[in-house]
């Protein structure tokens, strides 16, 4: 059984930057980064990612594509082209799967073919296409369905899937009911936490409702052999020095849980 290996997003540093969280996976002992593409100028440039791979000797083993709301014209506006960028600069960089939100509902084109051309991706390329889950927009007036064909995967014929806990939570759904609905599709884990507000918190994981660390110990004791990335917001940190040590305390606690999980399967 092969121990998933534990990632630390580029985004669980901000207001630091990329350059951040090479420092801080190496120090701290992470198995590699999920880079988020257009958080900085930085993460679009991937000469620039290589090198601090190199130098840091900490691997980017998954790739976040930009297709977030505020990153809509990062390498270019059409949408399957910034896939397949996305896919080819993860499989330089020696990792394996490419995060993708679904489009959202007034890329009416796009979403209508989602589902089959993220198929084709997965046939045509070495890399894993996985389709997270989202959440329906929360407003005083009512529930807005912002994504294209659903911001819940679960319905549609993807081989691929990533599981957002926080994402889990602001749906009012329970991530360990996407567990057991998804089986194998299961490829990626963005471990965080949420605690059901209207917005998409990333609180540090056992902070909120999702049950994360049973999560974790979950998926362990059923052979989850992808990427557990910790994407948290760690504004709360006043330093780099607190930043350091609520990133470490979680890969310490992820890594117990997931031998936990695994030593329940022997």
């Amino acid at each position: 059984m092969s121990t998933p290996k534990v990632l630390l997003s580029t985004t669980s540093v901000y207001p630091e930057a990329s350059t951040s969280a090479f420092e801080l996976a190496a120090a701290l002992g992470y198995d590699g980064l999920e880079l988020m593409v257009g958080v900085d100028s930085l993460s679009t440039d991937v000469d620039g990612i290589e090198k601090l791979a190199n130098y840091h000797g900490v691997k980017v083993l998954s790739l976040h594509a930009p297709t977030l709301l505020v990153t809509q014209g990062t390498w270019g506006t059409d949408a399957w082209d910034k896939l397949r960028r996305s896919g080819e600069a993860i499989a330089r960089l020696g990792g394996d799967t490419v995060v993708v939100h679904p489009p959202f509902r007034w890329q009416r084109e796009y979403g209508a073919g989602f589902v089959e051309g993220i198929k084709k991706l997965n046939a045509e390329m070495d890399v894993k296409f996985a389709v997270e889950n989202m959440f329906p927009w929360r407003t005083p007036a009512g529930h807005f369905q912002a994504y294209l064909p659903g911001w819940d995967p679960t319905p549609y014929d993807y081989d691929h899937l990533t599981l957002d806990l926080s994402h889990a939570s602001t749906s009012q759904r329970q991530s360990m009911d996407f567990v057991h609905a998804w089986g194998d599709r299961l490829a990626h884990i963005h471990l965080t936490d949420g605690k059901g507000s209207l917005k998409d918190e990333h609180l540090m994981p056992g902070e909120g409702d999702q049950s994360a660390w049973q999560v974790v110990e979950e998926v362990a004791s059923r052979g989850f052999d992808g990427h557990i990335v910790l994407e948290v917001s760690s504004r709360r940190a006043r330093s780099r020095h607190e930043r350091e040590v609520l990133l470490g305390d979680a890969l310490e606690t992820i890594r117990k849980t997931v031998a936990k999980g695994e030593a329940r399967a022997s």
